[in-house]
């Protein structure tokens, strides 16, 4: 939802440069360790959120509480060279990332170091204060996570599916990957337009119960 205040706004930039960054690295890092060393001649083996962000996925992140960065690129064949399960390994470790940093922003919350409702009331001040950045931080990384899992190219939810579907249903499924990204298209931004929120409906339900239980 777009919100005006600065506070939330400060908070989702402080979230963007961490979680993007973090979630490209290790894609990148992950090629990597596969053998896959194009990450690095693409200098995209950094922590530094100018080699990752996209200006208009971090523009959706600070309005809309979700987004994208710019893909890491890879070479298939360089890590299936190394293992059949390498891109998959490699698509995984993103989402895998954003989750891991939603464990240690829970962690102030279950430990009672910070109250989850005071966290999320309206800020007064125009900077915003420990608690508001870290629930931004924990849900926006539950988001990227549970968005970027949905078996839709170019996310990575669709590399993961195509290593666990049978060969009869990855011939289907290729054939259908090209039609992803108008599909995520349709699905993100006209369907809302007409009151249908599919991509809420996927999100919404487990990122509740995630936060249920992170944070108790």
């Amino acid at each position: 939802m777009f919100s005006l205040e600065p506070a939330t706004l400060i908070a989702r930039l402080i979230v963007l440069a961490i979680a993007f960054s973090v979630h490209e690295f290790a894609h990148a890092w992950t090629a990597t360790r596969f053998g896959d060393d194009t990450p690095r001649l693409h200098g995209r083996l950094t922590l530094n959120p100018l080699a990752h962000l996209d200006p208009m996925g971090s523009l959706l992140l600070l309005v809309a509480g979700f987004g994208w960065a710019k893909p890491v690129p890879v070479n298939p064949y360089a890590l299936q060279r190394s293992s059949p399960a390498g891109l998959m390994w490699v698509s995984l470790a993103g989402p895998l990332s954003n989750f891991l940093m939603a464990i240690l922003a829970a962690v102030p919350f279950r430990l009672g170091l910070v109250n989850l409702y005071d966290a999320w009331s309206p800020s007064t001040s125009f900077l915003p204060t420990p608690a508001h950045i870290l629930v931004e931080f924990l849900s926006i990384n539950l988001i990227l996570m549970l968005f970027n899992l949905i078996p839709l190219a170019p996310l990575d939810g669709d590399k993961i599916m195509d290593y666990f579907l049978p060969p009869s249903w990855a011939r289907t499924w290729e054939n259908i990957r090209p039609y992803g990204p108008m599909i995520l298209i349709v699905l993100a931004v006209v369907a809302p337009y007409f009151g249908i929120d599919v991509i809420g409906w996927i999100i919404v339900p487990p990122m509740q119960a995630l936060l249920t239980i992170l944070v108790g």
